[in-house]
């Protein structure tokens, strides 16, 4: 027990800043002795570099920037809705909000569905009219990675639903590749509604036609979902005045005959005049039917417009596009860096392994 509490007593090593500095030096020095080791790796690293730069493709980078406006508040147009609601009308949600507001429209953007009907659209490039997947398919070699879908092609018109499996699992690798290594869709300001869509790859007519057929597929189908309740509303009501306006028609062709059939009535036999009275009734009860559902068709097209959005578009893929190419000097620097970098942190390593080990 003695011999316990006069060890328990025994100060712990401090280590000074003196200690620390001593310890660097001698990596330094350590290190500066391999200079030779290190400068010969950070020389292959350069060429590796400069021969990567030799060797890697030109991207055309096109790029293409959109704002929304899907303002949905007013004042004139929400009494309007009020009144039209009284009478049992729905010209749908004047709120705000929705399914596509906000981030959900950048993942529209990239959804599979999108990406697909834009591989499957029909452009004309050098005189020579195909799709854009097949297009994409020739520049790049994609079958010499996916050998089994070799004989897969996409001919332009061909309904979608007619696909066969091989064709459904080319079109689904096009997809993944195209979100992996050529679409990019981003907030150009985290507070602004402004939208940038690019697209990289190693054809300039490519990059341009998918980013311009992309956006207009999103924003047609972000106006049509924005606006379907709406636009029933509308083609319901108009259907509806449309009928009761030939009711009326035929009311007042009816109110017109029953007089010609007795021109000259006799005043005294009332009989004869209830044709006519009937007639002038139907008359009167369609002119109100119809005042009230033009007034309801007036008020749903104008929640109408101001239900559809705007997709303004801001900045065009304009040729010749945006290159983007890995520099001779990016490539030496990087490479001689990188290697160098290696060299170090293995002889640093090895050291201390070796150190920790005795």
């Amino acid at each position: 027990m003695a011999q316990v509490k006069e060890n328990s007593n025994i100060p712990a090593e401090e280590v000074t800043l003196k200690d620390v500095i001593l310890k660097l030096i001698g990596w330094w020095r350590f290190l500066l002795s391999k200079w030779a080791t290190i400068l010969f790796a950070a020389v292959i690293g350069a060429a590796v570099g400069l021969t990567y730069s030799f060797i890697s493709k030109t991207k055309y980078v096109a790029e293409l920037s959109f704002a929304l406006d899907d303002d949905k508040s007013g004042g004139g147009a929400l009494g309007a809705l009020g009144l039209a609601s009284q009478f049992g009308i729905d010209l749908g949600n004047s709120g705000g909000g929705g399914a596509f507001n906000g981030d959900n429209l950048l993942a529209l953007m990239k959804s599979r569905s999108i990406v697909e009907k834009t591989l499957l659209a029909t452009v004309t490039i050098n005189n020579k009219r195909q799709t854009l997947a097949q297009y994409y398919i020739e520049f790049t070699g994609f079958y010499s990675d996916n050998p089994k879908l070799r004989d897969v092609s996409f001919l332009p018109d061909v309904e979608r639903t007619k696909f066969t499996l091989k064709q459904n699992g080319a079109l689904g690798a096009l997809y993944s590749k195209i979100i992996k290594d050529n679409l990019t869709v981003d907030k150009f300001d985290k507070k602004l509604t402004i939208i940038t869509v690019k697209v990289e790859s190693e054809n300039e007519l490519f990059s341009q036609n998918f980013t311009e057929i992309l956006v207009k597929n999103v924003s047609d189908f972000y106006i049509d979902t924005k606006t379907k309740k709406s636009a029933y509303n509308v083609a319901v009501l108009q259907r509806q005045t449309d009928s009761v306006r030939r009711e009326l028609n035929a009311a007042l062709t009816g109110v017109a005959a029953t007089s010609d059939v007795n021109p000259n009535a006799n005043p005294s036999l009332q009989i004869l005049r209830v044709p006519s009275q009937r007639r002038q009734v139907d008359v009167q009860a369609n002119q109100a039917i119809l005042t009230q559902l033009v007034a309801n068709l007036e008020i749903s097209k104008v929640s109408l417009r101001k239900e559809t959005p705007l997709i303004q578009v801001i900045d065009r893929p304009i040729l010749p596009l945006e290159e983007e190419k890995f520099g001779k000097l990016k490539g030496l620097i990087l490479g001689g860096v990188l290697f160098g970098f290696f060299a170090v942190l293995f002889f640093t390593v090895s050291k201390a392994w070796k150190k920790i080990l005795r």
